[in-house]
């Protein structure tokens, strides 16, 4: 659910709409109202307290390995491939292959270059190695049907996020599913962190849902022989 960054995304508009009504004398009070009522929204949405979630089970490697969070995101699609094509297509999807992701990264590091890492990939590498080379390791692999990745996203150890791709066979097709869980180990390091990710949902919510896509097609290609 995104509803926090809903509602941030929603406020701000809203209060440049209210900056909008400035300009305007007979709309000047509306505008104050419009501002008012935004920058409060955009200060519940970023300082509203994250709640702890766990597991109900232990059917996923990821369940065992981060029983406890408070940030997620989970998505899936169904593919008409064979477990062993789906793990090929995740080990060898590049950035480019995946929509919107490298408009989002660039502006997620303000347009800067620098070193290679999973926010500034390398165009022909495939994604999840240029993951495993800058800071990302395996927490688990049971190819083909679960691979879970981890890093620590606030030092030393305060936030640890894992992300796994996981491939539940039901049929002729595959259910493929990813999930990104954040734990983070202190007070301080969940409110650091809550800001960050309310403002971030929304693109890397885009950024998984293109992957899987960019998974099922090459999947899917090469389960037809294309």
């Amino acid at each position: 659910m995104m509803i926090d960054s809903v509602l941030l995304y929603s406020s701000g508009l809203l209060a440049l709409a209210g900056l909008g009504m400035l300009l305007r004398k007979r709309t000047r009070r509306l505008g104050t109202r419009a501002i008012v009522a935004g920058v409060a929204g955009m200060a519940i949405a970023l300082f509203w307290p994250a709640s702890e979630k766990r597991a109900s089970a232990t059917a996923a490697q990821i369940d065992r390995l981060m029983p406890v969070w408070e940030f997620d995101e989970r998505h899936e699609v169904d593919v008409a491939a064979t477990p062993a094509q789906i793990f090929e297509a995740i080990r060898a999807v590049r950035s480019d292959d995946i929509r919107l992701f490298n408009t989002l990264t660039t502006i997620r590091r303000g347009g800067r270059g620098g070193r290679e890492n999973i926010l500034n990939p390398s165009h022909n590498a495939p994604i999840l190695d240029v993951a495993l080379r800058s800071g990302f390791f395996v927490m688990a692999d049971d190819s083909p049907s679960e691979i879970v990745i981890g890093t620590t996203v606030i030092r030393p150890h305060r936030a640890i996020a894992a992300m796994n791709f996981l491939v539940v066979p039901h049929g002729s097709t595959s259910r493929l599913i990813t999930e990104t869980r954040v734990h983070a180990t202190d007070a301080a390091a969940r409110r650091r962190f809550a800001v960050y990710w309310r403002i971030i949902h929304p693109g890397s919510d885009l950024i998984r849902r293109g992957w899987l896509e960019a998974i099922k097609r090459r999947a899917e290609s090469a389960g037809s022989g294309g």
